[in-house]
């Protein structure tokens, strides 16, 4: 498996086959957003629209994406201690009895108000809020609800599904600990991946579509430059494997 895949590296492949060739509970916590439609060729069902600041909506037309069965779940299961499972309310499979509901303070808008994970990582119900609607984007994870007053500094949005790094950064930052071995199926924008980078996460990341599995990589590596410069400003190193 070692020779196949490498920790913190991503891959364009499918993410079935993929984990088959990882041991039992290898991965720490996967935490991953399997889509639940089949997508691409509703993408006027996420609008049509370019901004001067980065906004962009109107997503190419790419194969239809594949809605996970069973045999998904039975090996995500396999291969993770815990999981933390996204539009698990749209899957007719028996999750553990934890939820994680991100409250994303979108007023009026006709998307949902919330979305919901479930989780084996404990058996109540947590909630995050933080605003994400089209420009309106929150502030901080202290200050989800308010809105980010410089939209220059909103998140760009490269994928019709993108969850902000804010999101992945609570979810480190409450239910994993550093050095942990991280597993995203299906890592689209890869929000999760510059998340699981700034928490010290082992991290691993599988996108079928080579389209937006270019992308995320090319988000990453600017990612990195830009925060690799200011450590280097700032006289701090950060280690990389």
């Amino acid at each position: 498996m070692g020779e196949v895949f490498k920790l913190n590296h991503c891959y364009n492949v499918d993410c079935v086959p993929a984990m088959e060739l990882f041991p039992d509970n290898y991965f720490d916590l996967a935490v991953v957003d399997p889509p639940y439609f089949s997508g691409p060729e509703r993408r006027g069902f996420y609008g049509s629209k370019v901004s001067k600041i980065g906004v962009h909506r109107d997503y190419p037309i790419s194969p239809a994406w594949i809605r996970p069965g069973p045999e998904y779940f039975k090996e995500l299961l396999r291969v993770s201690r815990h999981y933390i499972v996204w539009g698990c309310n749209y899957f007719d499979y028996k999750f553990a009895t934890g939820r994680i509901v991100w409250d994303k303070c979108n007023g009026s808008s006709s998307f949902s108000d919330c979305e919901i994970a479930a989780t084996d990582l404990f058996t109540s119900v947590r909630l995050f809020r933080y605003m994400w609607s089209g420009m309106m984007q929150g502030k901080s994870i202290a200050e989800g609800g308010t809105m980010q007053g410089n939209k220059s500094l909103n998140e760009k949005r490269i994928h019709p599904t993108q969850k902000p790094v804010v999101l992945y950064d609570w979810i480190f930052k409450n239910y994993a600990e550093p050095g942990q071995k991280i597993l995203d199926t299906h890592l689209g924008s890869g929000s999760s991946r510059i998340a699981a980078y700034e928490a010290g996460l082992d991290f691993i990341g599988f996108e079928i579509d080579p389209f937006y599995f270019q992308l995320e990589e090319e988000r990453f590596a600017e990612y990195t430059s830009q925060t690799s410069l200011f450590h280097m400003e700032g006289g701090e190193t950060k280690n990389e494997n």
